[in-house]
């Protein structure tokens, strides 16, 4: 009989890391690894194929997970299943509303203006401040206001 369960318990953690899943307790954003990804309407292959997504890099929240099944939705508020295997850690955001989004050289929108990323475009989220995030996108780099991405939870900040 073991005397110290708790001190063991802890010892275990410390040495082996943290728990699998906590630091992936629902909800969280992922991002789609391949050029072509299906979601599914249940986790499991034998499930419907729902959506084909063609974007790479597109960013999906993480609502629930069964196993290997990670249930999604995506930026248009569809919920379906796809496999971990092809979602990437990468944090992404996609630029959301009308128009263009202006991106700036600094979390500031009184600096210069560097580029207009136009609604749809995905870049890789670097940082999150309380208003802005800096995002790079293909050809360009600077911070977005949070209200003009998806991929981001209000109040996050890394």
């Amino acid at each position: 009989m073991m005397r110290y369960p708790l001190a063991l318990a802890f010892l275990l953690i410390v040495l082996v890391g943290r728990p699998a899943g906590a630091a992936d307790t629902p909800p969280y954003f992922l991002s789609i690894k391949n050029e072509k990804t299906f979601m599914r309407e249940g986790p499991g292959e034998d499930h419907r194929i729902k959506w084909i997504y063609h974007r790479k890099g597109l960013p999906v929240e993480v609502i629930a997970s069964f196993e290997v099944w990670r249930r999604v939705r995506d930026a248009d508020g569809e919920i379906g299943w796809i496999h971990v295997a092809v979602l990437s850690r990468e944090r992404t955001a996609v630029v959301t509303g009308a128009g263009e989004a202006a991106v700036y050289g600094r979390a500031d929108a009184k600096t210069d203006l560097v580029a207009e990323a136009k609604a749809g475009a995905v870049g890789r989220l670097k940082r999150c401040a309380a208003l802005a995030c800096e995002v790079k996108f293909d050809g360009a780099e600077g911070w977005v206001e949070r209200t003009r991405l998806w991929g981001v939870h209000d109040g996050e900040q890394f």
